[in-house]
């Protein structure tokens, strides 16, 4: 699956990892199954690790469409990160929108520590966040 989320209730997150060729399809159908999970909670932040994404499939209003549909909290920070430049400029023109029109605190990335830090996480949380508990998989049979 070219997205999915582990949701680390200790921490307070919500950790959406991206890999491949990822479509806004499968970002919108992703956002469903996140807000039909009953451990997401929306005052949660998002750490949204797209570096293994190739290739970010969405024109300008999907982009648009998916950074204004309300998942999370206004309270809520979201951290992008992405290593290949047109990702993480796709990650920029969403965080405009994000801040611009739904007024949620969102930064871009490319460097995962950075990151954390920006959550209020310690650095070096990575490979922790990475292994899911058994109460905070999705709940999608796709797994």
């Amino acid at each position: 699956m070219p997205v999915h989320s582990i949701i680390h209730k200790q921490h307070h997150l919500v950790l959406t990892i991206g890999e491949g060729q990822v479509t806004f399809w499968e970002i919108k159908a992703h956002q469903d199954r996140l807000l039909s999970n009953p451990d997401f909670d929306e005052s949660f932040n998002q750490l949204i690790d797209a570096t293994a994404v190739t290739d970010l499939d969405l024109s300008g209003a999907q982009a648009k469409e998916i950074a204004l549909r309300r998942i999370f909290s206004t309270k809520s920070r979201r951290a992008f990160i992405a290593k290949r430049p047109h990702v993480f400029g796709i990650g920029r023109i969403m965080e405009v929108y994000q801040e611009q029109h739904a007024h949620v605190e969102v930064q871009v990335f490319s460097e995962i520590d950075a990151a954390l830090r920006w959550l209020g996480l310690p650095s070096g949380l990575t490979m922790t966040l990475r292994q899911p508990s058994l109460e905070s998989q999705e709940p999608d049979s796709q797994r």
